[in-house]
């Protein structure tokens, strides 16, 4: 999330006027984002109580998150696997097919999801989500397409804060309509909802993502070139700022310069640690207060996880260009790295409170506003590298190779983070590891290897226009 630190990054020069956003292909863009954000975020106010329910843990609490950490691991893995070739693909057939696939794969796999009744049918609909989805690593170089200099800061705040607002809806979602026959008995009455208490969040995600469909529909048929209904929606705009003549034989192992390995190294460790942080938080809260947890229900920790969701956007919104214009991208990003270190003691301190305090008391719910304010400093590491890695292309023709090497790195990081942050919570609370605080020490210490690594980032952002 995070050399000489002295320097101020200049991302243009001040005579350079900034070039306008093109607001309906970033529009289009943001829609597609906002989907992914609440199918991806859904499932995690909910997801230790189905595993719960399933049976698989023979009713020992304390091993839910390594079982959990799996789930949430494996689509990662599948992404992993695929990544790079659908940015590849995008090359060749263009942005837009790329990312109307990995949006109906979204909708259909958060479905199979909602009607899993088994821990191995929720593996597969978790890894036919990874395998479909190649939109991450798409949609940043399609943002790096649509921006030169002057703007990027303006404009990579918006990935960062619409997926924050995903990470609202998200949760709130999957927190509030989660089991809806316990809270509307009256409305709920058919058998189905009782076999299926998680299929309504899961719905409810599915429609997010066909209304963004619908949406860009109706948008492209507006311009006259609307196809199949929805399944050349996505993007049409954006095509003319396509590198039209790509070269399909560009060297992977020719872009493997520092220059290019540096900011995908730090992105792979952020994301290692973003991962973790946004699986251990909702683990802490649903892992009962004798274990030091906190104890909380899927729609308390909905509401929290929302509220971050909402606050996160907000200041990615309003403050993110504004603090990349004064501090500049790498010092920034030292902060958020610095905030997660803080992050963990907060986290500790916590469990702490709880157990000796016999649960949430006012003391506890500061300490939780705390974590909040970190949580949003640290997430504002995200856009600043999105930025280093935008610019360490040595060509356009690139773009898309890298973003792909960038996102195959990440999804390797983000595969192994949620087991890893679970499996090391689930071991510090069954074994009493450093009184149960072995998870928050380690991910301390991996926080302190980010920050030096940060500290290899180039002083100033390369001015692409030149």
């Amino acid at each position: 999330m995070i050399a000489s630190e002295t320097t101020p990054l200049v991302l243009a020069k001040a005579s350079k006027p900034k070039t306008p956003l093109p607001k309906l292909q970033l529009g289009i863009l943001l829609t597609i984002q906002l989907a992914e954000g609440i199918t991806s975020t859904s499932i995690f106010p909910y997801i230790n109580q189905l595993i719960s329910e399933l049976g698989i843990t023979g009713g020992d609490d304390a091993a839910v998150g390594y079982y959990a950490g799996i789930i949430e691991s494996l689509f990662f893995v599948a992404q992993a696997l695929t990544v790079l070739r659908w940015s590849r693909l995008s090359d060749r057939i263009g942005r837009r097919p790329v990312l109307v696939i990995g949006l109906s794969g979204a909708c259909i796999s958060i479905l199979c999801f909602g009607l899993s009744t088994t821990f191995w049918s929720l593996v597969i609909s978790r890894c036919m989500c990874g395998v479909l989805n190649g939109n991450v690593g798409v949609m940043k170089t399609v943002m790096g397409e649509l921006t030169d200099s002057t703007n990027m800061a303006q404009a990579f705040a918006l990935i960062p804060t619409v997926w924050s607002l995903g990470g609202f809806l998200g949760p709130l979602m999957g927190g509030t309509l989660a089991r809806p026959q316990d809270h509307w008995p009256v409305i709920f009455t058919d058998p189905f909802w009782g076999n299926y208490p998680y299929f309504l969040p899961c719905a409810g995600s599915s429609l997010s993502a066909l209304s963004g469909l619908l949406h860009d529909g109706i948008i492209l048929r507006r311009s006259r070139f609307c196809i199949l209904l929805a399944a050349s929606h996505t993007l049409l705009m954006i095509s003319r700022h396509r590198q039209q003549n790509v070269d399909q034989n560009i060297s992977l192992r020719s872009l493997l310069t520092p220059t290019v390995v540096i900011p995908i190294a730090n992105y792979a460790m952020f994301a290692f640690l973003e991962i973790s942080r946004r699986v251990l938080v909702p683990l802490f809260f649903s892992t009962p207060t004798y274990l030091g947890g906190l104890g909380f229900d899927p729609s308390s920790i909905g509401s929290w996880l929302a509220l971050f969701g909402i606050m996160d956007g907000v200041f990615q919104a309003l403050l993110f260009a504004k603090l990349v214009d004064w501090l500049g991208p790498k010092r920034l990003f030292s902060a958020s790295v610095s905030s997660y270190a803080l992050l963990m003691v907060v986290l500790s301190i916590m469990s702490w409170l709880v157990r000796a305090r016999g649960g949430v008391d006012y003391a506890v719910t500061f300490a939780l506003l705390c974590q909040l304010v970190l949580s949003i400093i640290c997430s504002m590491g995200l856009g600043t590298l999105l930025m280093f890695i935008t610019v360490s292309a040595p060509t356009k023709d690139a773009l898309g190779a890298i973003n792909g090497l960038a996102q195959t790195s990440s999804s390797i990081a983000r595969a192994v983070g949620p087991a890893f942050a679970s499996s090391l919570f689930a071991a510090s609370k069954e074994y009493n590891l450093l009184g149960g605080n072995a998870v928050f020490v380690i991910l301390f210490m991996l926080a302190g290897v980010l920050r030096w690594l940060g500290s290899q980032l180039p002083d100033e952002i390369r001015d692409r226009d030149e």
